[in-house]
């Protein structure tokens, strides 16, 4: 079985965050980049098929030149090979883009069974990359998984969202997205690490994936403003003095919370 998984280099969300000044994108130089938690528990899910089913695993982030400890943490903790989207002309790519240049990318890899991604990143959360990335493939898609079972040329997966729960069937090959609740990923062995210093990763850019790669639009909207978030104001104290109650109430109806 050969297996994809696409990953993601974000910025950790506990760390100080800030924009470019220029176009509003973010500043990587000054942010703390991480591999994106959730992809990470998609990498995982490969990896455990890996052990069951023999598998091959390729993983493939489009990003510059950091992204590639992305790409080798996954290695580490046991992917086989690695594809680094490497290009310039990449910067600030919307959502429709990065899913024709991830396509691209899965594209190279020969006889794919399955696509594995997390649901959402921590920073776009637009959520649609993965279904955008098995429609451009002409894959079925199995969104929101939770629980992953592969057998005989087939995926079966519970699905979880706001709207309720349900039990998906498709035939392989097939594009899995997973949630935080599909796994706990493993962590990369000293071993690992080392071994993951002489595994294979390609760097290829627009021009290797696409015949004219002058022609792609790389986003379709640009952000014309941007100001700070305010800080939070100290919120109102109330002691208590035996009329707590009462001035808490009234702060409640006053708010229209009750």
């Amino acid at each position: 079985m050969n297996i994809v998984v696409l990953v993601k280099q974000v910025p950790d969300s506990g760390a100080e965050r800030t924009l470019s000044q220029t176009d509003h994108t973010l500043d990587r130089e000054e942010a703390e980049l991480v591999l994106d938690e959730i992809n990470e528990r998609a990498a995982e899910e490969a990896l455990t098929l890996k052990e069951t089913t023999d598998a091959h695993v390729t993983v493939v982030s489009m990003g510059p030149d950091s992204a590639l400890d992305a790409i080798r943490k996954v290695l580490a903790m046991g992917a086989d090979r690695g594809i680094h989207i490497r290009d310039d002309r990449l910067r600030g790519a919307d959502v429709l883009t990065t899913a024709k240049v991830l396509a691209a990318a899965v594209r190279t890899v020969e006889n794919v069974d399955l696509v594995l991604a997390g649901d959402t990143s921590t920073d776009g959360q637009a959520s649609a990359v993965p279904a955008i990335v098995a429609d451009l493939l002409g894959l079925p898609q199995v969104t929101h998984v939770r629980k992953l079972d592969v057998d005989a040329g087939r995926v079966r997966a519970e699905r979880e969202t706001e709207d309720g729960e349900t039990t998906l069937d498709a035939p392989l090959p097939a594009l899995v997205s997973v949630t935080e609740k599909i796994n706990e990923p493993r962590y990369p062995s000293f071993k690992g690490i080392m071994a993951a210093k002489k595994k294979p990763v390609d760097t290829v850019g627009l021009d290797g994936l696409f015949p004219d790669a002058a022609g792609i639009l790389v986003t379709r909207t640009r952000v014309v403003e941007a100001i700070p978030r305010p800080r939070r104001t100290v919120g109102t104290r109330i002691t208590d003095d035996g009329s707590a109650a009462r001035r808490l109430a009234a702060y409640l109806i006053a708010q229209k919370l009750v």
